[in-house]
């Protein structure tokens, strides 16, 4: 997958982008990250991307030349998504990643800065999307959310493909609790069925964990997953199964 990236300040990703797994799959060429700063396609001495929003307000504004101009110089795969990051969007979860890791194969993410962009940018976007309902300076740290939690899903980032399926939020559940040596550490001990080799038992467990930890923790999420269960019934008993 390519992702290319139109933000201010490239040097931001650097980190990000080769180190841990993300790093490995850049390098393995799973997937393709592009920088490309909007100030490179300006076309004044000072290289100036923002102005004053018409009809006053505190702040500067991306303008919308440099940003169009970026965009266009890239080359257009099939399958592509141009998602601007935004407070507006639609927030980043499980089930988007999915999306965007299955249905892409090159995403253009747009990093808003200063008090954001020109409206017309919209007509360049196919999404918005949000970290949460919270103001950060830029575009750019939940952009690098959105490219890591991508890659990840890809084929050949994680090297067991089974610890995707397990983990919190892919079936709506969150994960259950986990443990490794020693099995008493400060007077706390390992559950003792994670010691019976009883695989049944293991698996009946953490699935009991699972439902009492989204219950503890996340109730939204739990009364979500029931009714998800209780149209997936609805719809065995329709076909007669």
């Amino acid at each position: 997958m390519r992702f290319d990236i139109v933000t201010l300040f490239p040097d931001c990703f650097t980190s990000v982008l080769t180190s841990g797994l993300i790093g490995k799959a850049l390098a393995k060429q799973i997937a393709q990250v592009n920088l490309v700063n909007p100030r490179d396609f300006t076309n004044d001495k000072h290289r100036k991307v923002d102005d004053e929003p018409y009809g006053g307000g505190v702040g500067m504004l991306m303008k919308p030349e440099p940003i169009f101009t970026a965009v266009e110089s890239l080359p257009t795969l099939p399958r592509r998504e141009v998602i601007l990051m935004s407070p507006q969007g639609q927030t980043i979860d499980q089930p988007l990643l999915r999306e965007l890791a299955t249905n892409y194969n090159q995403l253009v993410i747009i990093c808003g800065h200063y008090e954001g962009v020109d409206e017309r940018v919209l007509h360049l976007v196919d999404r918005e999307v949000s970290l949460g309902d919270f103001i950060l300076t830029g575009g750019e740290l939940p952009a690098m959310v959105l490219i890591n939690g991508v890659i990840r899903l890809i084929p050949g980032t994680v090297g067991k493909v089974e610890s995707l399926k397990v983990e919190s939020f892919e079936e709506g559940l969150l994960d259950y609790p986990q443990y490794t040596r020693p099995a008493s550490f400060r007077g706390w001990k390992v559950p003792e069925v994670l010691l019976s080799g009883n695989h049944a038992a293991i698996a009946k467990w953490r699935y009991e964990q699972q439902i009492s930890r989204t219950r503890q923790r996340r109730p939204d999420l739990l009364k979500n997953w029931e009714q998800m269960r209780a149209r997936d019934k609805g719809d065995k008993g329709d076909k007669g199964e």
